[in-house]
């Protein structure tokens, strides 16, 4: 009886997992807001009864899609930045987690982009919720460090959220760029970032 369960488990997996890879690639060419039930369906193979066996419609289907995105770098960042090395090596790092997931992922980190200020709401929120996530984490472990000293927590906050805006800059742009022009938004991203850096430093020095 249990296997039997378990091999029913394991193809509503494939099949939820089709659904989302089907509507990632619909997606390369129009807005989630745009996206059709049928579409999906269709593609897959499946009925529209089938499709809500495993999401509630198109927007929950979206923050899915979002969670299997930028899910997975939740801890990778903060582990970075918690590593040895002085703070500029960790945050050439961390650029280079951006770029390899961004060319190991494009149309994930292209809905992204899209989704981000489209025109689902639950979406968007969904993006949001995981930026202030990654803001909290990286504020988190900055506050660690002896340059910290003296901060309050809604400057870290800030902080971290820099950061983090800076990464989805990063994102976009290398999208933009293809692989051809990756070296150079790099380039630029670890320099302005470095900006960053300096800056931090010198924030407590104003009364």
């Amino acid at each position: 009886m249990s296997h039997t369960i378990g091999i029913r488990q394991a193809q509503k997996l494939k099949t939820r997992q089709a659904l989302l890879d089907a509507s990632l690639e619909l997606l390369e060419h129009q807005s989630l807001s745009s996206l059709g039930l049928r579409e999906v369906t269709r593609a897959v193979g499946v009925t529209p009864t089938a499709f809500y066996r495993h999401f509630d419609g198109t927007a929950a289907l979206g923050v899915a899609l979002v969670e299997e995105t930028l899910g997975s770098l939740h801890g990778m960042i903060g582990a970075i930045l918690a590593d040895t090395g002085d703070s500029e090596e960790r945050l050439d790092r961390s650029v280079g987690l951006i770029a390899g997931h961004v060319t190991a992922q494009p149309a994930h980190f292209r809905f992204i982009a899209r989704e981000q200020h489209g025109g689902v709401g639950q979406v968007r929120e969904a993006i949001a919720a995981q930026l202030r996530g990654f803001a909290v984490e990286v504020a988190e472990v900055l506050s660690s460090e002896p340059e910290s000293a003296g901060w309050d927590r809604e400057d870290l906050l800030m902080l971290g959220g820099l950061y983090v805006d800076h990464m989805v800059l990063t994102a976009s742009a290398l999208l933009d760029a293809g692989p051809d022009g990756e070296q150079e938004v790099v380039r630029v991203a670890r320099r302005r970032l470095r900006l960053v850096t300096l800056g931090r430093a010198h924030w407590l020095d104003t009364p």
